[in-house]
């Protein structure tokens, strides 16, 4: 028999990234993402930069430097009322050249802050004052070491597996005061995480570039580009307010009860596009992809305000404003296409510019308290980014962005000072963490989300969010749902069956019945994979019994979708309750029916709508279909006269040539439908006599007599 695991009961809801060159912008992006993260100033962050492509990696790693090492303002700081300043420029991003006579990133750390101590500043005859931060590092050459011998590769490596003690244990080097970023090429990343799996699993965020390997060269004249200056550009950090009032949940929010708020297609635009060059002839301040992607969505509905928005931003550009005023105007543009997403229009345009945005004001201010608030909904937008491409690849960074800015939210909070924030964080990571599990490491991305999903309620109060409390169990049972799929089914089944049970607790049938029903739904699905381990006449009736209560809400007219779902699992949990050694033969063939009838449901529920967006697999159910009729009136006990038996073969025959129709020739399943659709018409024959073989023959198509009819 078959079964269908993705039924709507598969409950909706480490990095190998590979990426094309021609991804300009997404490589713009990630660097974006990387200087954010660099710029935060978190300590204990393990960051690692993966590029193949050298001269790129030398024009984003002087970059980096260039922009973070001495941001004017950041790190000078002036004696107590006096006007000069007490200490020279620290830099707050330091680059060092990996020695590949003796490769040991820490010590070489540890040896520049022994050169280099922090500064003490803000000192005064009563105060010693305090010592500046710990700057980050980034470490680049690992590539080099391919030029050495295989023992200084290996110490290398070792070296890495040392400092695992200091992540992992209670002994302390003062490199996990701050970050540590390495650049390395995708055979080093291989390499690490082979060799030194305890130390990559302490990362904290990966960055992909795209690039054309490059053959190793030795540039070792590169430390030489890093030049201290004290008059560069300024990167301070900000983050947007956004007021829960005046975003929607899908910003504010992922509210994922097992089915993703699905994206609207593009509205059409009405209004002829105009170019940024007919609103302004120079905006030489603005990032010039942020531009373009602005000049792309301008209709002439909407070009006053990106005018007024635009002009304000290039005139304190110009002004040299302040940071904070900077971030406003790059919040405002931000605000205005997120209010567009919100209204339906979650195109990939506007969700790029809010992120352009945000991420720019971002980089202006960092003293806003709302800072986490910002990087949860950057999270977020990336999350809605990454539902659209068709490209795997880059839907998966997409969702590691996400997760990234998630993480960097929680870090700068804790649950018992701000929990409403924290507990939606968690839970937004956790939904993201399902998500990537659709790409990569599905084990220890649920077993991620698990951990997020109880943070999450930890701080998530029952009984004043009610609603939050249920949706976030749900979300936690969907995890250990999928963890069943893989380990520990038993316990891991049990776990989901609970928190799906205290969610429902919470959503009354006649306030909230689509979610009632849902709820209901995953919970029979979760009963029918429990009694494939233990006890299964129990759980399979269980899920029998809540699968049933599910369609009072999931109906036909209401969500079809749903219903079709729920009844294609009660036929298969009627199937293999039916099929069950204890089940008495005149039981069975009750369950059988029963299994027909809800199969029955499904099928023409999804043929009686066009673009239905089914969550089983339509041609399987129409095996499962043909089987069942089958096996009704082939089974012993079967009692009905020449003319129901007939009219169940003449079903079983017509739904697998249906099933055949939605399976590609090259595959088992079209082979095995073919070995079905002999045996029922064998079965005619022996049944009916060659005038029952006659019926069975004409009803298959021409085609497909050269491979019946060998077989018979």
């Amino acid at each position: 028999m078959y079964t269908e695991n993705r039924a709507e009961g598969q409950l909706h809801t480490s990095v190998n990234e590979t990426v094309h060159t021609e991804n300009t912008s997404l490589n713009r992006q990630v660097y974006q993402r990387l200087k954010l993260a660099l710029s935060l100033g978190l300590r204990r962050q393990i960051l690692f930069a993966i590029c193949d492509d050298l001269n790129l990696r030398n024009r984003i790693a002087t970059r980096l430097h260039s922009t973070l090492a001495y941001p004017v303002g950041k790190v000078l700081y002036q004696r107590a009322n006096a006007g000069e300043l007490s200490t020279p420029a620290y830099p707050r991003l330091v680059t060092l050249r990996l020695n590949t006579s003796d490769p040991n990133p820490i010590a070489q750390i540890n040896q520049w802050l022994a050169n280099y101590p922090p500064p003490m500043v803000g000192g005064s005859t009563d105060n010693p004052g305090r010592p500046l931060p710990i700057p980050g590092f980034q470490i680049v050459g690992v590539e080099m070491l391919t030029k050495e011998a295989v023992a200084v590769q290996r110490l290398f490596l070792n070296y890495l597996r040392l400092g695992e003690k200091h992540l992992l244990g209670e002994e302390s080097s003062r490199f996990l005061e701050s970050s540590l970023l390495f650049w390395v090429s995708r055979p080093w990343l291989s390499a690490i995480q082979q060799s030194a799996p305890k130390f990559w699993y302490c990362r904290t965020g990966v960055f992909v570039f795209a690039g054309e390997p490059t053959p190793t060269v030795d540039h070792r004249v590169y430390s030489d580009i890093f030049t201290d200056s004290g008059n560069l550009a300024r990167e301070n950090l900000e983050h947007l307010v956004l007021n829960e009032e005046e975003i929607s949940p899908a910003i504010k929010q992922i509210k994922n009860e097992n089915s993703l708020t699905q994206i609207p297609e593009k509205s059409p635009v009405q209004s002829p596009p105009i170019t940024t060059n007919e609103i302004f002839p120079s905006l030489s301040h603005i990032n010039q992809e942020l531009q373009r992607l602005v000049q792309g969505t301008l209709t002439t509905d909407d070009s006053g305000q990106i005018q007024q928005i635009l002009g304000e931003i290039e005139q304190l550009h110009i002004q040299e404003a302040s940071g904070e005023d900077l971030a406003i105007a790059y919040q405002n543009l931000g605000n205005l296409y997120r209010l567009q997403i919100e209204e339906g229009q979650p195109t990939p345009e506007n969700l790029m510019i809010a992120i352009l945005a945000y991420q720019e004001a971002v980089s202006h201010d960092d003293s806003s308290p709302q800072l986490p608030d910002i990087l949860n909904d950057l999270g977020t937008l990336y999350w809605m980014l990454h539902r659209i491409p068709d490209n795997s690849e880059e839907a998966k960074i997409y969702i590691q962005q996400g997760i990234d800015f998630y993480k960097l939210a929680i870090k700068l909070i804790t649950g018992d000072i701000q929990p409403e924030t924290y507990a939606r964080i968690q839970n937004n990571l956790g939904t993201a963490y399902g998500d990537l599990a659709r790409f990569a490491e599905p084990v220890e991305n649920w077993k991620s989300a698990v951990v997020a999903y109880h943070e999450a309620l930890s701080y998530r109060q029952e009984e004043i969010e009610p609603l939050k409390y249920a949706a976030c169990q749900n979300n936690l049972g969907t995890a250990y749902w999928h963890l069943g799929q893989y380990n520990q089914p038993v316990e891991h089944l049990t776990k989901a069956i609970a928190a799906y049970k205290l969610a429902l607790v919470h959503y009354q049938p006649t306030d909230e019945p689509l979610k009632y029903g849902m709820i209901q739904n995953n919970i029979g699905t979760a009963y029918w994979n429990l009694s494939q381990y233990e006890q299964p006449m129990e759980n399979l009736q269980l899920a029998i019994q809540v699968y049933t209560e599910a369609l009072k809400y999931r109906t036909l007219t209401d969500v079809p979708h749903a219903y079709a779902a729920t009844q294609n699992n009660l036929g298969i949990a009627y199937w293999h309750l039916g099929n069950q050694p204890q089940t008495t033969k005149e039981d069975q063939q009750k369950l059988v029916k029963l299994c027909i009838h809800a199969y029955e449901k499904a099928v023409s529920t999804a043929h009686s709508f066009s673009d239905l967006p089914l969550s089983f697999d339509l041609w399987v159910t129409h095996n499962n279909l043909g089987l069942a009729n089958y096996h009704l009136v082939t089974d012993v006990s079967f009692t009905g006269d020449k003319k129901m038996l007939s009219e169940h073969l003449e079903a079983a025959l017509e739904n697998h040539l249906q099933a055949l129709s939605g399976f590609s020739k090259q595959t088992e399943n079209y082979q095995i439908t073919i070995s079905h659709i002999v045996s029922t018409i064998r079965t005619f024959h022996n049944e009916l006599g060659i005038q029952g073989q006659n019926l069975a023959l004409s009803k298959l198509p021409g085609h497909l007599l050269p491979d019946v009819l060998p077989k018979l």
